[in-house]
């Protein structure tokens, strides 16, 4: 049975933490690895490279879109259908265990996951611009 007096705030655990890994995930990609670094991944990927900008403005966008609680749920979809493409295009062959070279699968998994979870469960509390349904 769920606590309807605390889910609310469960919720908002829930999406500001996953905000907060996106913020820090972009920032690895842009402070670290650098944008033309990026970028030049994303060409070897075999994906067209100009894409690696688009997933740099969702995880910022949607990042800070999490953490403020703007239609949070509606955010949490694409966000989930990147870390599924990471899946596929980068961590699938590397096996299960993100301690793998290169990084295995299981963490971008439950990463989905928990972005399915939180647009399932919607906004929380505290939510700047709550999606309506």
């Amino acid at each position: 049975m769920t606590n309807q007096s605390t889910a609310p705030y469960g919720v908002t655990l829930l999406r500001v933490s996953l905000g907060v890994l996106f913020l820090a995930h972009v920032g690895l990609k842009i402070f670290v690895f650098t944008i033309p670094g990026f970028v030049g991944y994303f060409a070897t990927l075999g994906l067209p490279a100009i894409a690696a900008y688009g997933v740099i403005a969702l995880e910022l966008v949607g990042g800070l879109a999490l953490v403020l609680g703007i239609y949070a749920p509606w955010v949490a979809v694409p966000l989930a259908l990147e870390m599924l493409g990471t899946i596929v295009m980068v961590h699938g062959h590397n096996g299960w265990l993100f301690t793998n070279a290169g990084g295995g699968w299981e963490y971008p998994a439950f990463w989905a996951i928990s972005l399915v979870a939180l647009s399932l469960l919607g906004d929380g509390a505290f939510a700047l611009l709550p999606a309506r349904r």
